[in-house]
């Protein structure tokens, strides 16, 4: 019944009315960190879409404590939100109060970020064997016909996270059939602590200041490629090297027109953001979640909605992050 309905009370003549509102749905969004630019871009699109609907988000950030995120799912519980839609920090440290939550009748999205072990309601995400699989494929295709066998470096995400082991599996499906057929060479392949753009850039130094030698570069995320660019940029490699990305971050996007990022798999952020606020209405109305896939978390299949990324490369920045409103030209195309 929308707001603002009226029931009719005592018997068929009588004229009293009584006004009753809609309930309001609350929704607990616990995130691990505002560091990343995506994780307060879509927080800020969610809470709009929400209040569009007539409903409202509380968002708590965790700042990469795992404590401190199992305390703030406890406050959500305690409020009695109805959804908790939720970026963990540690896929496995949050298992045992999502339970909780859900014992108490409140439902758990999980947001681009898998728990494991555990039973959420929903995964809401990017196909992240994809987004590997584009950062990959970009890169090699970018590789100059003079390098005979070139040398190929991977930066992975945080080991902590399953996405990061999703978007390797995506990565090394490329490039495990060309060091099998000698076509290239992987020389480095390492996971990136807390998907830090400082250790990325420490780890690419030190190897190559140990005699390393890189002719391109794949990385995980937009904040990753941005670390692996400055150690570049030490050797006079960058520019000079292929590097990919992910998240279509503003950054990336100007990296692209100066010519040290080759390509970011930009995953939309709007269309999860919002997806996430129509699944936590759909919840809270008592309907199923809208799937169009499983996601195996080691527990179980967990009904998921994926959503396919987008390769963004400097030829066509107009038509994809600044087309659907991400971004302005002259947020990307700054003069120096």
């Amino acid at each position: 019944m929308a707001a603002g309905a009226y029931f009719f009370l005592g018997k068929d003549t009588d004229t009293n009315v009584v006004e009753t509102p809609e309930k309001i749905v609350r929704i607990g969004l616990s995130l691990d960190t505002l560091k990343t630019q995506r994780w307060a871009v879509e927080r800020d699109i969610m809470t709009a879409k929400a209040l569009e609907q007539g409903a409202v988000v509380t968002t708590l950030v965790a700042e990469g404590d795992d404590a401190k995120q199992i305390s703030q799912i406890e406050n959500f519980i305690s409020q009695k939100v109805d959804v908790i839609i939720v970026v963990p920090h540690d896929t496995t440290a949050l298992n045992a109060v999502l339970s909780r939550a859900q014992a108490a009748g409140i439902k758990v999205i999980n947001y681009d970020r898998l728990t494991q072990g555990s039973a959420p309601d929903l995964y809401l995400s990017f196909d992240s064997v994809k987004v590997g699989e584009v950062g990959a494929r970009y890169v090699i295709d970018a590789i100059p016909d003079t390098i005979a066998v070139p040398d190929v470096a991977y930066l992975g995400g945080s080991s902590n996270d399953n996405n990061a082991h999703l978007v390797k599996s995506g990565v090394m499906s490329v490039l495990e059939p060309l060091v099998a057929s000698g076509t290239i060479n992987l020389v480095y392949n390492e996971f990136t602590t807390e998907w830090s753009p400082d250790v990325a850039y420490k780890n690419l130094k030190a190897f190559l200041d140990n005699d390393g030698h890189v002719d391109a570069v794949v990385t995980a995320s937009d904040a990753l490629a941005y670390g692996a660019i400055q150690a570049l940029a030490e050797h006079d490699l960058a520019g000079k090297v292929p590097v990919s990305g992910q998240d279509g971050e503003l950054q990336a996007m100007q990296r692209m027109l100066k010519g040290t990022q080759t390509v970011s798999a930009y995953k939309p952020g709007r269309l999860l953001a919002e997806k996430a606020v129509a699944e936590a209405l759909l919840f809270a109305s008592g309907q199923p979640a809208e799937v169009n896939a499983t996601t195996n978390n080691g527990f179980m299949d967990v009904p998921s909605y994926l959503i396919d990324p987008i390769a963004v490369t400097v030829a066509n920045i107009d038509s994809t992050v600044i087309a659907d409103g991400t971004y302005t030209r002259s947020q990307i195309y700054v003069t120096e």
